[in-house]
């Protein structure tokens, strides 16, 4: 099975359509001609992420096409929109990369990207077990003991471990 990508205008992938072997020498006119569903379709395979193929083949356009992704004719390449105004667009891997190098996340921290800063900054993410002003809530919730909120008795319980 191929697989062909229906750009408009704007060459924005507007669908993606399976075709079968038989008709994927001629997937453009099986498309826009037999099946009349017009426009110009191009050809993209599912196996093709960041320039590479996933099972040691030949690359088809730079990435499998979706729609919303865009197509380059002067590329002849599928690659998403531009995140931001100041990435730039790597013509080996067909991805967008920010003027800095994205902080390592395998220490298991995650990073957001702040266009007007220019900068990666680290999301620091907490956690608000809830409560009120006048039953706020014990324990830290990160650690043992944890508690859930009764609504019968309106307190706090001990959750048992």
């Amino acid at each position: 099975m191929a697989h062909f990508a229906k750009i408009n205008e704007d060459n924005i992938v507007v669908d993606v359509l399976v075709v079968a072997d038989a008709d994927e020498h001629r997937g453009q006119e099986f498309l826009a001609d037999d099946l009349r569903l017009g426009g110009t379709w191009i050809q993209t395979s599912y196996n093709t992420v960041a320039g590479g193929h996933r099972l040691g083949g030949t690359p088809v356009r730079g990435n499998y096409a979706g729609v919303g992704l865009i197509y380059d004719p002067d590329l002849d390449a599928f690659y998403p929109p531009q995140p931001f105004p100041s990435w730039t667009l790597n013509e080996s891997t067909f991805q967008w990369e920010a003027p800095v190098p994205k902080p390592d996340t395998t220490t298991g921290k995650y990073y957001d990207w702040i266009e007007d800063d220019g900068e990666w900054v680290e999301i620091v993410l907490e956690v608000t077990p809830g409560g009120t002003d006048d039953n706020p809530y014990p324990g830290d919730g990160n650690n043992p003991p944890f508690y859930q909120w009764n609504t019968e008795t309106n307190e706090w319980d001990l959750v048992p471990e």
